[in-house]
């Protein structure tokens, strides 16, 4: 952590599951602050209170600003002496973003915009910006604003020298809040059916840990106006139900409800465009940004006549976990382990 030591991280978005990961990671570390930014008092302070009862000796190191990526006055506020910055602050959600597009623009892609205007001016040395797979080929209005949002970091990175600017993009976080496992759990406590998608649908899988682990790898090695993703494996939705099930409540019922709008049969990391320059990292890909002249003729005149020998990174030909390996990999998530203790205690009249 020598990086970081003594120094100011700020996390946009800062009370959710990734903000809560990285506190896990960095608090006991030699950091000096971290900053949370976010508009909801409510888990800022709840964050505080459990923050300051697990770690009352580090809960210092916690500042928290209220504030909205939607407003640069606020972001501005919060700038100060801030040297690297993991921004996460979205809208997530397919359903509503699809209801609502331009509350996702908002967030997602101006958002976006203003934190990293705010970050140059304030001269902060590193930011990170976390994206998803749906913003490869994306469909629906998250993925096509988290799109977007990936083309304002890669542009903004060529106005500046002194901030390096890199994006991450991975798939499905196990148990990440609004994910699909603790609804499942919820409706095995609620004696319901668990209710997946489609059986064959296939989704990278991703721990917290390995999310932060993919965010600080950019930090580390990343070039600015790079987008770095992980080679997550994956799983069916069958078999992610069937492993659940199986921890929780073996031979529980699973019912298949099909396909919801704005949804894929299987998701994308890495496209074919971005395969013809990515860099194979061994455990990552690189995707260098386009650092062509702003020359627009050179677009009709100059090509690539050799092409890379990647293809396509999706979740149908990543490696498939099978029901076991799903399994082992839930039970390292702590939320999983924590509910497994909450089923036991409850089946032993406790």
């Amino acid at each position: 952590m020598s990086k970081f030591k003594n120094k100011t991280l700020l996390l946009t978005g800062g009370t959710g599951s990734f903000g809560n990961a990285v506190l896990d990671r960095f608090l006991t570390s030699d950091i000096g602050e971290i900053r949370i930014f976010s508009r909801d008092e409510k888990k800022q302070d709840d964050m505080r209170h459990a923050y300051q009862q697990s770690h009352p000796k580090l809960s210092e190191k916690l500042k928290f600003y209220i504030g909205d990526v939607r407003d640069l006055a606020s972001l501005r506020d919060a700038m100060h002496g801030v040297d690297y910055i993991f921004h996460a602050a979205a809208l997530k959600q397919v359903p509503s973003c699809e209801f609502f597009p331009m509350e996702a623009v908002k967030t997602n892609v101006i958002g976006t915009e203003n934190m990293l205007t705010a970050a140059i001016q304030a001269g902060v040395k590193t930011v990170i910006c976390l994206s998803t797979d749906k913003a490869a080929y994306p469909i629906n209005a998250m993925g096509t604003s988290k799109a977007m949002m990936e083309k304002v970091i890669v542009a903004k990175s060529r106005t500046t020298d002194s901030t390096k600017i890199c994006c991450t993009r991975y798939g499905n976080v196990l148990c990440s809040r609004g994910s699909v496992v603790p609804l499942w759990i919820d409706q095995i406590k609620a004696g319901k059916p668990i209710t997946i998608t489609s059986p064959d649908m296939t989704r990278f899988l991703m721990t917290l840990e390995e999310a932060v682990d993919l965010v600080l790898f950019a930090f580390i090695e990343g070039i600015s106006g790079d987008i770095l993703v992980q080679k997550a494996p994956a799983s069916t939705i069958k078999d992610l139900a069937q492993a659940v099930t199986e921890l929780f409540a073996p031979g529980h019922e699973i019912k298949e409800i099909g396909i919801r709008h704005g949804e894929k049969m299987y998701e994308v990391l890495l496209t074919n465009e971005e395969s013809a320059k990515a860099t194979d990292l061994g455990n990552f890909y690189r995707v260098p940004s386009d650092n062509r002249s702003l020359n627009y003729d050179k677009y009709f005149t100059t090509g690539e006549k050799e092409r890379n020998l990647l293809t396509e990174f999706n979740s149908n030909n990543t490696y498939r976990m099978n029901v076991e390996e799903v399994k082992q990999k839930l039970l390292t998530v702590p939320y999983i382990q924590q509910q497994l203790e909450i089923f036991t205690g409850s089946e032993n009249g406790q």
